[in-house]
C-alpha cells in the first residue's frame, strides 16, 4: 500500500463513544469500573483500527474527557475523542497522513467497540469485580448476566463523529469549555421559585428547525429531583475525567512529540511546530480558569468571593450595631 503524503495542515477529529442505555444503569452501580472500562476500550478501538494498514496504518494520539450527563441531567455516559488528523508509521520513520475530512470508519469503530466492551465486562463479572443493586440484582448470577448480555450484542451501539476541529484554537476553547465543567453550568439556570428549578435544556430529537420547533427547551424540576440528577454525575474519588493514550501517553509522549516534530517541520526551518500532537499541552492549558468562577446572572458582573467557610466551622454573627443592646 503506498503512503499517504505527509501533510504538515490537517485537522483534529472528534469522536464520541456512547454507552447503550442498560449498560449505563449497570455504570451507575460501578463507576469506577466501568467508566475505566469506557476509557480502555475507546482508546484501544481507536488505535487498533488506526494502526490497520487498511484504514491508517499509524500510531496515533489520543485525548479523551468524560461526560456523564445529558442535557436535561439524566445519566448518558460517554466520551469525547479529541484525535490529531494522522499519526507516526510503525518504524516511526514517517508521519501518516488521513484523507483530508475523513478519519476512521464509523461503523468499524462501533462495532469493534461493541465487541471489546462485551467481552471485557463479561471478564470483570466472572472476576467478582462487579456488583448490582436494586432491580439488577439478579445479574449477580453468571446465567442472567449472560443471557442479559445476548441483546446488547445486537444492537447498534453509537460512535458518532464529528466534523473534524477547525484548527488548534478551536481544540483549545473546546477544552477550556467541557474539561472541568461539571453537569450543569450557572449559564443554564433560569429560576428558583415555588415551582422548583427552572433551566435550559437542548431536544436533540428536534432536528428541524425551520418547521417552528426549537431545540432549546425549558425544564423544571421539583428541588429534590433536580439534586437527585445532578449528583448522578458526581465521580469516585481519584477518577481522572481526562486521559491522553498512544503517542500522548506519559510514559513516552515527551520522546513520540520531538519525532513527529521532526517530521512535519523540516529543521532548515529551525522552529518548533504547531501540531496537532500537541493536544496534551492544549488541554493542561484549559486548566488555566479564563473566566470569573461566580458571575451574578442579574447584571453578569464576576462575584467577589469574601468569605469561605469550612465544614463544621460555626458561622459568626454580624457586630452589633452601635449603641445597640
Amino acid at each position: 500500500m503506498p503512503a499517504r503524503p505527509i501533510c504538515c495542515r490537517w485537522q483534529y477529529y472528534h469522536v464520541v463513544f456512547t454507552l447503550p442505555a442498560p449498560i449505563a444503569d449497570i455504570a451507575y452501580q460501578n463507576k469506577a469500573v466501568v467508566y475505566g472500562l469506557l476509557f480502555d476500550m475507546a482508546a484501544e478501538v481507536l488505535q487498533t483500527i488506526a494502526a490497520d494498514p487498511k484504514h491508517l496504518g499509524a500510531r496515533i494520539a489520543a485525548t479523551l474527557v468524560l461526560h456523564t450527563w445529558g442535557s436535561a441531567l439524566t445519566h448518558h455516559p460517554h466520551v469525547h475523542g479529541i484525535v490529531p488528523g494522522g499519526g507516526l508509521s510503525a518504524d516511526g520513520k514517517t508521519w501518516v497522513a488521513c484523507r483530508p475530512g475523513f478519519f476512521l470508519p464509523v461503523r468499524v469503530l462501533s462495532r469493534l467497540f461493541r465487541r471489546r466492551f462485551l467481552e471485557e465486562l463479561l471478564r470483570l463479572h466472572q472476576a467478582g469485580k462487579l456488583q448490582f443493586f436494586g432491580e439488577h440484582a439478579a445479574l449477580a448470577h453468571a446465567q442472567a448476566f449472560k443471557a442479559w448480555l445476548v441483546p446488547l450484542r445486537r444492537c447498534e451501539w453509537v460512535v458518532y463523529a464529528k466534523r473534524p476541529f477547525a484548527g488548534p484554537q478551536a481544540v483549545l476553547a473546546y477544552l477550556s469549555r467541557y474539561t472541568h465543567r461539571v453537569a450543569i453550568s450557572n449559564s443554564r439556570l433560569l429560576a428558583l421559585d415555588q415551582r422548583g428549578v427552572t433551566f435550559r435544556w437542548k431536544d436533540y430529537r428536534v432536528k428541524d428547525a425551520a418547521k417552528g420547533k426549537t431545540r432549546h427547551k425549558a425544564m423544571t424540576l421539583a428541588p429534590e429531583e433536580f439534586m437527585r440528577r445532578f449528583l448522578l454525575h458526581v465521580l469516585p474519588g481519584g477518577l481522572h475525567r481526562i486521559r491522553h493514550y498512544g503517542l500522548l501517553a506519559n510514559g513516552s509522549r515527551k520522546q513520540a512529540l520531538a519525532r513527529v516534530r521532526e517530521l512535519l517541520m523540516p529543521s532548515a526551518q529551525g522552529q518548533a511546530p504547531l501540531m496537532a500532537a500537541d493536544v496534551g499541552d492544549v488541554a493542561a492549558a484549559a486548566t488555566s480558569p479564563k473566566a470569573p468562577p461566580f458571575v451574578c446572572h442579574h447584571c453578569g458582573q464576576p462575584l467577589t468571593i469574601l468569605l469561605t467557610l469550612a465544614r463544621g466551622q460555626a458561622i459568626r454573627a454580624p457586630p452589633p450595631c452601635a449603641g445597640g443592646p
